[in-house]
């Protein structure tokens, strides 16, 4: 075995075999996606986020209502509108026991916006961070930027000393196969440390009992299982095999309801489900036209959004859980407008009168790429548009691949037209706006772009959302974007995604928004 990883096992042995024993509370559960990497730079992926906040933690952190509270920096200080200064908590350590500085912070934030990283949404308009002390951080930015602290709750501190040691200094590129040593594993100042990772099998975190904060919850150990199948991960519930499921489908909440040794618990995520196009490429592939991109023309882009009955997939889909919209953010995210939110209305004759405007009256041929265990009910929606698209003439043939391969292969820009589901961790439009909307530019514009969609008046608009401070000029902006990215069909939404986790009766979690499990407040009663 790797000297590295065998001294990685090491410290972990020796802090457990001082860690009490009595109470000890381990919490398995489950859901259908697996982590991609621990590379906590590399791919930005809400399951994956939401463990690895277990391990790595951030310069500051959201509490129970979504307010920005201290974490690593316990206090901070807006010297300018370019100008944030940052006090750091003194006497945290890494899990190897190393101390966290400032020069953890300086090298975490630059490795976020390292090209190979998606996280550069998070650090937009950041110009550049120095080291004032060994416990002070400056981050000066190009111009005010009203969302940087809420920008910062997703960018994880590393360690220096052990990122340059492992030759894990820059992040991971998803798009690649090229591993770091980041990868597989993982060194962090959290409340957990990471024990095992076998990807497809299971993750297993065990308690940093050197952790500076106080934990409000009792687990000791966390064992997370990725299981694809709706009726397996159901099973595990009920027989007792995982204590929690993330991700129980709709047609099978009635049953765990009724179950007396269960709960469920409800809640709209700030997610929103939608399908990208390519509307870069000059012919598309895989398409039965040759020699243009059908998908260029917003006549074709409106026929295909009109093609679908948003509540037919409401009602027989989802079964009621799920809630249509118009616009690609919730109604939880700041700046969300009633008039982004209404939809073009389902109407078969009148998307078949576009395509006949357009130039394609038969309708065409082209393919659809879909994940198959990351949204609840992903495959079966896409399934469902493909029948709703064939009685407009357009046949598309449906692709599904398992999450660990399927946003790789979107963000090579390999898909025609792919599914997509935005949570927004800023609870700020422009985190949307800038991340799908704007058009690309190889940093935090268009990072998650992968359709190409571009619109130069848009791209104004955004831009100037970034850093205009007054709150009642700012939301008229993301007004603004909103309804004209809408109007030019820059991707056809479909709903945002109500979550039910269940759980056995003896656990207690906080229901959040951003469908995250935070590991420091669950509970296992006797």
């Amino acid at each position: 075995m790797n000297r590295k990883i065998l001294t990685t096992l090491a410290v972990i042995a020796s802090l457990l075999a001082a860690a009490p024993l009595a109470g000890a509370k381990p919490f398995r559960w489950a859901s259908q996606g697996e982590i991609p990497t621990w590379d906590p730079h590399s791919q930005n992926n809400a399951l994956s986020n939401g463990i690895h906040a277990g391990v790595y933690e951030a310069l500051v952190y959201y509490n129970s209502k979504f307010e920005v509270e201290p974490m690593l920096a316990e206090r901070w200080e807006q010297r300018s509108p370019t100008h944030l200064r940052l006090h750091l908590r003194q006497g945290v350590k890494f899990h190897d026991g190393a101390s966290f500085g400032a020069d953890d912070v300086v090298f975490s934030i630059g490795r976020a916006r390292d090209p190979a990283s998606n996280f550069t949404v998070y650090t937009q308009g950041i110009d550049r961070v120095a080291k004032v002390d060994d416990h002070t951080v400056d981050i000066f930015t190009a111009g005010p930027n009203p969302v940087l602290l809420r920008q910062l709750t997703e960018v994880r501190m590393m360690s220096k000393a052990w990122a340059e040691k492992n030759n894990a200094a820059r992040p991971m590129d998803m798009k690649t196969k090229a591993e770091n040593f980041a990868h597989r594993n993982a060194n962090g100042t959290g409340p957990f440390m990471l024990k095992e990772w076998a990807p497809d099998v299971r993750t297993v975190l065990v308690r940093n009992p050197a952790w500076w904060g106080r934990m409000q919850g009792n687990v000791t150990e966390m064992t997370y299982t990725p299981i694809k199948a709706d009726a397996t991960r159901v099973a595990a519930l009920l027989s007792g095999e995982v204590d929690f499921v993330l991700d129980p489908t709709p047609q099978d909440l009635p049953r765990l309801k009724q179950n007396a040794n269960l709960k469920v618990l409800e809640g709209t995520e700030n997610r929103t489900i939608f399908f990208g196009m390519d509307q870069f490429r000059d012919e598309l592939s895989g398409a039965s036209v040759k020699g243009k991109n059908p998908l260029k023309d917003v006549r074709v882009r409106k026929a295909l959004y009109q093609a679908i009955d948003i509540d037919a997939i409401h009602r027989r889909i989802m079964r009621g859980l799920s809630e249509p919209t118009g616009s690609i953010i919730a109604p939880q995210v700041y700046g969300w407008t009633e008039e982004s939110h209404r939809r073009f209305p389902h109407d078969v004759d009148a998307a078949k009168q576009l395509l006949v405007q357009a130039g394609y009256p038969e309708g065409f041929e082209l393919t659809m790429d879909c994940p198959n265990n990351r949204y609840i009910n992903d495959e079966e929606i896409c399934q469902s548009v493909v029948a709703m698209w064939a009685r407009i003439g357009v046949k598309a043939r449906l692709r599904t691949q398992p999450m660990a391969t399927y946003f790789p292969m979107i963000q090579r820009m390999e898909a025609s037209v792919y599914m997509l589901g935005w949570g927004v961790p800023t609870f700020d439009a422009l985190y949307s706006l800038q991340s799908l909307v704007r058009s690309r530019t190889g940093g935090a514009d268009g990072n998650y772009n992968v359709g190409r969609f571009s619109n130069p008046e848009i791209d104004k608009v955004i831009d100037r959302i970034k850093v205009e401070t007054d709150e009642l000029i700012r939301r008229r902006l993301i007004a603004q974007a909103l309804v004209m990215h809408a109007e030019d069909v820059g991707h056809l939404p479909l709903h945002n995604q109500v979550i039910p986790w269940a759980m056995k009766k003896n656990v207690s979690a906080v229901h959040r928004a951003d469908n995250r499990v935070d590991l420091r407040s669950v509970r296992i009663d006797d």
